[in-house]
């Protein structure tokens, strides 16, 4: 059976691509990282989105010490209610976080036989990360087609990445029609009880499920 990894941090995007590679016939191992963000609820996310799609788990613990984000250091505020800008790199931004998580997911494929890595970037209703953008994938394909044995071999990894030019809405329908249980994600950068509803993550998430009328679980 073929096998994919997906990298599952327990939100609306990565959820909908967990079910995504599922349904495209993927024995699917979901790898999830602790790296000691604020909003660690995610992790519990990502653990009961596993469980609900019947996918191997496993959770790795990492530490990034010299911090540099607002998602890792609890000194530094979390934006809230700003204009969202793509041109302008938000203080949530983790330094290379996509490029560390991508690296672990490459040597975790490679280990157990899987050809393809799914991860849910947005270039589209996103923050402005550069880590989310085409061109970094593209680039990323390369430098793994060069840097592993299966690529050597002419076996490359594939990097899919199946909402990268989807607007949120289009991401939830998507969502919608595979049945993913977004009453199970955790989106919210805060990490509080409950979800704030004042940063990026909550409000592009809002703006999804608002745009097709629907009601959004998250925020019951």
């Amino acid at each position: 059976m073929k096998k994919a990894i997906v990298l599952l941090s327990g939100g609306l995007d990565s959820a909908t691509t967990l079910f995504f590679a599922r349904a495209k016939g993927y024995k699917v191992h979901a790898l999830i990282f602790d790296y000691g963000q604020r909003h660690r609820k995610e992790v519990h996310a990502a653990r009961r989105l596993a469980r609900a799609a019947g996918c191997d788990l496993k959770v790795v613990k990492i530490a990034l010490p010299w911090q540099g984000s607002s998602l890792l250091d609890k000194k530094m505020a979390l934006p809230g209610n700003r204009k969202l800008d793509k041109q302008e790199i938000p203080s949530t931004y983790v330094p290379a976080r996509n490029i560390i998580f991508l690296s672990f997911a490459a040597s975790y494929a490679e280990a157990v036989g899987a050809q393809v890595i799914f991860i849910g970037a947005n270039a589209v209703d996103y923050s402005g990360y550069p880590d989310c953008r085409p061109e970094f994938y593209a680039a990323f394909r390369k430098a793994l087609a060069r840097g592993q044995k299966v690529g050597i071999e002419g076996r490359a990894l594939r990097i899919e990445t199946p909402l990268i030019r989807k607007t949120k809405t289009q991401i939830i329908r998507l969502g919608l029609r595979l049945g993913v249980p977004y009453h199970l994600t955790w989106s919210c950068y805060a990490g509080g009880k409950r979800p704030c509803g004042v940063c990026d993550s909550c409000r592009i998430r809002t703006q999804g499920f608002a745009a097709i009328g629907a009601k959004d679980p998250f925020f019951k």
